[in-house]
């Protein structure tokens, strides 16, 4: 992991924390917390305040998400909304946590002034026993205090000051005055200086979890699934995934993942039109697919550049993988044009060869479809960080070396704008078009529908298709 930290591509942008006024406020909010205090007198902390450091020291590396339910954060600074979330159990706590932050961000920042604020993640399900109770996880609650509840007690002398102002006797009542200036010395001034944070109360639609050895849990769409990475979960006996309204599928099920996501209109080609932008995105597809197959069998792939993959590619033979078929005809026709290749779910190429639609649900398709076209690691990297640091630890030296640099050059420069050209613009909250037919949207005046004019599983658009096995 040395080559990733040093290029900045693992534990990037976390927060230092060295002096000795943070130490301090850190290790109160700690001692609160775990009942432990640090030793460390410099640690980096990521968005939820979690150290790896002090995970190493205490023996303890999900010290602030115990038994994975009910995950805790401590706040030094409201800087920490940059910083990732390492350890994530679910991927949305992370926008969820800098959307809290956002949200009261003037008030934290008056906070962590004078404290360390404590706050909890609440997802309202007490312990999840089987795949079944990640679905009743519809919201998560954020609330937060100062470790000396500064919060609170503001609340207590509001609630103070307005029975002073309300009971007729108040300006005699000489035990209530006295309560409230010893509240207030605590409180300072709440009246000019209100100290308020509101309870983020959030919905979760769509979702990944690393429970159960990873699950996608979908609801947003109009049909309902859980995806699971370990197929066994589907016919193990002691859970019951009989589930009315939801799909079960596990990854092994491409064509029937392939043939839900175009139902739901969730997945669109990469390639829509001739254009050098996509022909630059499947070049660089292709590029990471030559580099794991050169690795695997063992051909030296001089120093990376294109021209070096092109002549290890011509030593493979029948060691070439199956997806560069496919991806090579659908880069033919973006740089030349011509007829649509036409590529079914079946082919290794497909999944390599769309992109999730706009839709609330965009990145958590996205994230599923880096796992099922894995050497696209451009992209695995992006949306998918714990599986692309679980590969990484198996490859090769000169593999590692070749994405360690392409991903510090090109991606780390223009994170934004590579994220915008692999996956299209920000989605916004509106439904997806309904669709017309049983496989996906119809297709518009020209042959073109919501997959553009190449059609997913089973529409055909003008001039050929990208299809599902069920025919065009």
């Amino acid at each position: 992991m040395k080559r990733l930290i040093e290029n900045g591509l693992m534990f990037g942008n976390l927060i230092r924390v060295d002096s000795p006024a943070w130490v301090a406020r850190y290790n109160r909010a700690l001692k609160l917390v775990t009942g432990k205090e640090t030793a460390l007198g410099e640690f980096h902390i990521d968005l939820a305040g979690y150290s790896p450091e002090i995970g190493d020291e205490i023996g303890d590396m999900d010290y602030l998400n115990p038994e994975g339910a009910h995950r805790q954060f401590i706040l030094l600074t409201t800087e920490q909304k940059t910083a990732p979330l390492l350890n994530a159990d679910l991927s949305v706590l992370r926008e969820l946590l800098r959307r809290f932050i956002f949200d009261n961000e003037s008030q934290l920042f008056s906070l962590t002034a004078r404290d360390a604020v404590v706050g909890e993640m609440d997802d309202m399900v007490w312990r999840v026993n089987a795949p079944a109770d990640l679905l009743q996880i519809g919201r998560i609650r954020i609330s937060a205090d100062t470790t000396g509840n500064h919060v609170a007690n503001a609340d207590n002398l509001t609630a103070l000051i307005e029975r002073f102002r309300s009971e007729p006797g108040g300006w005699y009542d000489d035990v209530l005055i006295a309560r409230m200036i010893d509240q207030a010395r605590e409180t300072g001034d709440v009246i000019r200086n209100p100290i308020r944070l509101g309870t983020g109360d959030y919905e979760v639609p769509d979702f990944w979890s690393s429970l159960f050895g990873g699950v996608y849990v979908f609801r947003s769409p109009r049909e309902k699934a859980m995806i699971f990475r370990d197929p066994k979960l589907l016919s193990d006996p002691q859970f019951e995934l009989d589930l009315p309204d939801v799909t079960m599928l596990s990854l092994e099920n491409g064509t029937d993942i392939a043939m839900w996501l175009a139902r739901n209109a969730l997945a669109e080609p990469v390639v829509t039109a001739q254009s050098g932008a996509a022909a630059a995105i499947l070049r660089q597809k292709i590029d990471f697919i030559l580099v794991d197959a050169a690795t695997r069998l063992g051909i030296d792939t001089g120093d990376g550049t294109r021209p070096a993959l092109r002549r290890a590619a011509a030593r493979m033979g029948a060691g070439l993988p199956a997806e560069i078929r496919g991806l090579s005809a659908l880069l033919r026709y973006a740089e030349q044009g011509g007829a649509w290749p036409v590529i079914d779910s079946a082919d290794p190429a497909y999944f390599y060869a769309i992109r999730a639609t706009g839709t609330p649900a965009r990145d958590l398709v996205n994230q599923l479809l880096t796992e099922l076209a894995p050497h696209d690691l451009r992209a695995m990297f992006i949306l998918n960080k714990p599986l692309f640091y679980k590969e990484y630890q198996a490859w090769d030296d000169a593999k590692k070396d070749y994405v360690v640099r392409h991903l510090a050059r090109e991606y780390q420069i223009d994170k934004q704008g590579t994220r915008e050209a692999l996956f299209g613009p920000e989605p916004g909250m509106e439904e997806p078009a309904p669709a017309a037919g049983p496989w996906g949207a119809a297709p518009s005046r020209g042959g073109t529908g919501a997959a553009g004019s190449l059609r997913i599983g089973g529409l055909s658009g003008q001039g050929g298709s990208l299809r599902g096995p069920w025919g065009a």
